[in-house]
C-alpha cells in the first residue's frame, strides 16, 4: 500500500481515532529517552497543574485560544510577507 492510499483510509477514520494515530506517530519521532527529560517534564506539568488546581492561572476555552494563535499566526505571517 503506498503513502497516498493509507493517508486517505486514516483520513477516513473518526477524529478521535485520527488523533490518537497523529499522537503515536509524533511520539515515535522523539529522539530521545531521556529519563532526565521526561522527569523534568512531568515536573512541569505538575507545576502546572498545581497552578490551575490551585486558582493562580486564569485558563482559556480552547475556541478563543485557537483564535488568539491564529490571529497571530497572520501577524506573523504579515510580517514576515513585508520583510
Amino acid at each position: 500500500m503506498s503513502t497516498e492510499e493509507l493517508l486517505a483510509q486514516i483520513l477516513r477514520l473518526p477524529r478521535h481515532e485520527r488523533a490518537r494515530l497523529a499522537e503515536e506517530l509524533l511520539s515515535s519521532l522523539e529522539e530521545t529517552d531521556d529519563e532526565e527529560v521526561a522527569a523534568a517534564w512531568a515536573s512541569e506539568l505538575e507545576r502546572r497543574s498545581r497552578e490551575v488546581a490551585d486558582g493562580n492561572v486564569q485558563t482559556v476555552d480552547w475556541g478563543s485560544a485557537r483564535t488568539e494563535l491564529l490571529m497571530e499566526l497572520e501577524v506573523r505571517r504579515a510580517r514576515r510577507a513585508a520583510s
